[in-house]
């Protein structure tokens, strides 16, 4: 069996052609810069590279391109449409509705849709590509959709509500929503199996998801209790180009003094924050390591900045776990800068955890990064979120 996995953005649409049997990715590949030009890359599982400029006016011309290129030509891994047996989505928010993936129907269209205004850059982008998926693969083709937030749906109201008047939740649903939630599901299950209790019974566990975007989850039992993620993804701690949660009256006081309108100082706390608002060098974190090795006070700032507010948060949900079993390093960051990873867990060494030091030296691969006398395990696990798409569409498909 055959899944599609989709991914659109509001400029882009990334995919993967994955075969179930044996979970072999066949193809994968990135349509960008939809709408104002194009670039189309495209990589087969033997080798085979396409990459070249092609227009693409919107969605579904990306997908007129990707479908072409699965099926014909130089990238060419399947005969016919018929091979395809389903298409899954990545949706950013499902709000309170979604606590799972579910078969697209026109109601959750509209759902994702009504959703937007939580997720603007995103949901939008996904109901388009739900749509020129339909349009390139016509209505017989079944998709399934899958929610970043429906893995943190288990955070009971004390964690996920904020201290504004209650009637702003009941009229808006304004609480924490928490993302990445494919990402941490996907790590921490695979963390459980390595510590032998696949179930997740009387486990506490802390993934921490390390990006660009970036957002820790506390798990207890397997399921989440708390994530620093919000309403928004804005929320947390600092990142590539988002501020973190600040005082809410910094907002207020810089949107009086520079005259800003919300859609201004929005585009502030996202895009120009962060590690890139603080350095001034880039929000890119090898650019800032490069910038401190040639002695950027500026760059070393950011990079203790966030530091620290990654080890708050890990000893905060420690407190609200009541204890640590094993923490996760994963995503961009958090599978590839290992002092990062050895400045966190040597913060916690006065609960008797131990970094070993050559096996933290690894980057892109799964790994136990503590010592086996360490009162915590570390671990190194390289997500994956489209796996966990390809196999809710298949489980879901199939009646399961």
């Amino acid at each position: 069996m055959n899944i599609l996995v989709i991914n659109a953005g509001s400029s882009s649409l990334k995919y993967q052609l994955i075969n179930m049997n044996g979970e072999i990715v066949l193809a994968k590949g990135n349509c960008e810069r939809i709408g104002i030009g194009g670039k189309f890359t495209h990589k087969t599982h033997d080798g085979r590279v396409l990459s070249k400029e092609v227009e693409m006016q919107d969605h579904t011309a990306a997908f007129a391109v990707v479908k072409n290129a699965l099926l014909s030509g130089e990238g060419k891994v399947i005969n016919d449409l018929s091979e395809v047996a389903a298409i899954g989505h990545r949706i950013v928010q499902g709000g309170y509705k979604y606590d799972r993936s579910v078969l697209v129907t026109q109601q959750v269209i509209d759902d994702i849709d009504d959703l937007a205004e939580l997720a603007p850059l995103h949901n939008k982008a996904h109901v388009q590509g739900i749509n020129a998926a339909t349009a390139a693969f016509g209505k017989e083709v079944p998709q399934v959709v899958v929610f970043d937030t429906a893995f943190h749906q288990t955070m009971p109201p004390k964690a996920y509500m904020f201290g504004v008047p209650y009637e702003y939740y009941e009229k808006y649903k304004i609480r924490r929503y928490g993302f990445h939630g494919t990402s941490h599901r996907y790590v921490s299950a695979r963390c459980l199996e390595l510590i032998g209790n696949p179930e997740g019974k009387d486990t506490r566990i802390i993934s921490c998801h390390l990006g660009n975007g970036s957002s820790i989850a506390a798990l207890k039992d397997g399921k989440v209790i708390d994530t620093t993620m919000g309403l928004t993804p804005l929320d947390g701690f600092m990142m590539g180009t988002r501020s973190g949660g600040i005082d809410p009256s910094v907002v207020s006081f810089i949107m009086d003094k520079e005259g800003f309108n919300p859609k201004e100082m929005d585009d502030v706390l996202n895009k120009k924050s962060g590690m890139l608002g603080i350095s001034g060098v880039s929000s890119d974190d090898r650019d800032i390591a490069q910038a401190i090795e040639d002695g950027n006070q500026r760059a070393k700032l950011a990079w203790d900045m966030r530091t620290y507010e990654i080890i708050k948060y890990i000893g905060g949900y420690i407190a609200a776990l009541g204890g640590i079993d094993a923490i996760i390093f994963t995503a961009g960051i958090g599978e590839n800068q290992s002092f990062l990873r050895q400045e966190i867990l040597e913060s916690l060494g006065y609960r008797g955890v131990k970094v070993d030091m050559d096996k933290n030296n690894v980057r892109g691969q799964e790994a136990e990064i503590t010592t086996p006398d360490s009162t915590v395990r570390g671990f190194v696990i390289p997500t994956n979120e489209e796996l966990v798409i390809a196999r809710d569409t298949m489980n879901i498909i199939s009646g399961n």
